[in-house]
C-alpha cells in the first residue's frame, strides 16, 4: 500500500461521477423543466395589476396569490427532499412538471378569485419539486468540485425563465389577452415533460446510489433530524433566508406596482428595470460560482456583502427626498437586487458538504425553505401595510429590513460552529487521503 502526499490534488474524488458531454445533456434536460417552472412561477410578477383588475381584488388579496404559492412551495421542500433521496430525480421532476403545467392551465381559465388561488397552489406544488431535483441531478452527474458552479448555473437558468416572463409573457398578455397568454404558455410544460421522459436518467452507469433499506415515519424523522443537526444545513438555510427574498418579492409581485405607482414610471420602463434585475442575476451568478468554486472562504463575505448592499440601496431609495427616486438610483438598486439570487445559492454550498449523499435532497430542501419563507412573510407584510397606509410604499418596504436583521443575526451566530465542523472534516479527509492505495 502506497501513500499519496497530503494535499495532493487528484482529477476527481473517489467515487465521483465523471461529468462529460453525456452529463451535460442529461442535466440540460432536467434544468429545462426548472426553466419552465420559473416562467410559470414568475408569470404573476408581470400580471399583478391585470390580476387585480380581472378578479377585482386589493393589495392584500393580490399578495395572497404569491403567498399561497410560496406557502405551498416552502411547505413542500422537506417532503420533496425526502422523495428525491428515495425515489430519484426523474420521478419527482416528472410529477412536478405535470402539476405546475396543470396549475398554469387552471390559472388561465379560472373564472373566480378562489379558483385562481387553487390553481396557483397547484402550480406552487409542482414548482417545489423542480429545483431540489435539479441540484440532486447535478451531484449525481458531475464531480463534487463542480458543485458550486453547477448550482449557480442552475440558478442562472432559472433567471433566464424569469427573463422570458418579463419580456415574452408580458407582451403576450397585453397582445392576445389573459386566457391565451397563460393557456398558451402551459404548452411549454407539456414539451418539457416529454423531453424528461425521453432523455433524463437519474445517474450515470456505475454510479448507482445505495439502496434505501429503511422506510416509514421513524426513518423520515431520523433523516430530517440528522440534516438539521448539522450546523452547515442551518447556516445554509439562514443564508438563503437573508439573501434571496428582496429580489424574489420584487420580481414575483411588488416590483412592477412599486415602479409604476410609487415611482411614476411607465409599464414599459418598469419592465426594463425588472429585466435588468434578471440580467444582473445571470452575470453575477457566473461570477459568484467561479469565486466560490475556487475559494470557499469567500462564501460568507459574499453573502453578507450582498445583504448589506441590498439594505443600503433600499434605504437610500425609500428615503430619497422628493416624490420619486432618480432613474440612476433605481438602476443601481435593480443591479444590486440581481445579486440576491446568486448569493442565496451560497447557502447550498454550506449544506452540501455537511451532509452525506443519502441526505443531500433533505438538506437541500431545508436550505431552500429559508428564502421562500422570508419571501412569503415579506409579501404578506407589504400587502397588509399598503392597505393600511393607503399605498405608502416607503413604509411597506421597510419590512425588508426586519427580515434581513433576523437572518444576519442567525448567520453570525452559526458561522463559528460551521467553521469548526468544516475544519474537522478537512483534517479527516487529509488523513484518509494519506492511506488511499495508489
Amino acid at each position: 500500500m502506497n501513500s499519496r502526499p497530503v494535499g495532493s490534488r487528484s482529477p476527481s474524488l473517489p467515487g465521483d461521477p465523471p461529468g462529460g458531454r453525456r452529463a451535460v445533456a442529461v442535466w440540460c434536460t432536467g434544468v429545462s423543466v426548472y426553466f419552465v417552472a420559473v416562467i410559470f412561477r414568475t408569470s404573476l410578477g408581470v400580471a399583478g395589476l391585470d390580476a387585480a383588475d380581472r378578479f377585482q381584488v386589493g393589495a392584500s388579496a393580490l399578495s395572497t396569490f404569491s403567498i399561497l404559492q410560496l406557502l405551498v412551495y416552502a411547505g413542500m421542500q422537506i417532503p420533496v427532499g425526502l422523495m428525491v433521496d428515495r425515489l430519484g430525480t426523474k420521478k419527482v421532476l416528472g410529477a412536478g412538471a405535470v402539476l405546475f403545467t396543470a396549475g398554469q392551465l387552471g390559472f388561465a381559465f379560472a373564472p373566480s378569485y378562489g379558483m385562481a388561488l387553487a390553481a396557483r397552489a397547484l402550480l406552487g406544488c409542482g414548482d417545489a419539486m423542480t429545483f431540489i431535483s435539479v441540484l440532486r441531478l447535478g451531484t449525481r452527474w458531475f464531480p463534487a468540485r463542480r458543485g458550486p458552479l453547477i448550482a449557480q448555473l442552475a440558478g442562472l437558468v432559472g433567471m433566464a425563465g424569469n427573463l422570458v416572463s418579463t419580456l415574452v409573457l408580458a407582451r403576450l398578455l397585453h397582445g392576445v389577452g389573459w386566457t391565451a397568454a397563460f393557456g398558451g404558455s402551459a404548452l411549454a410544460g407539456a414539451v418539457a415533460f416529454v423531453l424528461l421522459l425521453v432523455f433524463l436518467k437519474d445517474h450515470p452507469e456505475g454510479h448507482e446510489p445505495q439502496p434505501f433499506p429503511h422506510h416509514g415515519p421513524a426513518f423520515v424523522r431520523r433523516q430530517i433530524q440528522a440534516s438539521w443537526r448539522e450546523p452547515g444545513t442551518r447556516l445554509g438555510m439562514w443564508v438563503h433566508f437573508t439573501t434571496q427574498f428582496p429580489a424574489m418579492v420584487f420580481l414575483l409581485l411588488w416590483g412592477l406596482p412599486f415602479l409604476v405607482q410609487a415611482q411614476g414610471l411607465s409599464r414599459a420602463t418598469a419592465g426594463e428595470l425588472l429585466t435588468l434585475v434578471v440580467l444582473s442575476n445571470m452575470v453575477v451568478g457566473l461570477v459568484y460560482g467561479q469565486i466560490v468554486a475556487r475559494q470557499h472562504a469567500a462564501r460568507l463575505p459574499l453573502a453578507l456583502g450582498t445583504a448589506g448592499a441590498t439594505a443600503v440601496l433600499w434605504a437610500v431609495t425609500l428615503l430619497f427626498p422628493g416624490p420619486h427616486a432618480p432613474m440612476w438610483l433605481l438602476i443601481v438598486l435593480c443591479t444590486v437586487l440581481g445579486a440576491c439570487g446568486p448569493a442565496s445559492m451560497i447557502g447550498f454550498d454550506f449544506a452540501r458538504p455537511a451532509n452525506p449523499p443519502e441526505r443531500q435532497g433533505t438538506a437541500s430542501g431545508i436550505t431552500n425553505m429559508g428564502g421562500f419563507i422570508a419571501s412569503m412573510v415579506t409579501l404578506l407584510a407589504i400587502g397588509v401595510l399598503l392597505d393600511a397606509t393607503g399605498d405608502d410604499y416607503a413604509v411597506a418596504f421597510c419590512s425588508v429590513f426586519v427580515l434581513q436583521a433576523v437572518g444576519v443575526s442567525q448567520i453570525l451566530r452559526l458561522r463559528g460552529q460551521v467553521a469548526r465542523r468544516e475544519q474537522e472534516r478537512l483534517v479527516a479527509s487529509r488523513v484518509e487521503t494519506v492511506h488511499v492505495p495508489a
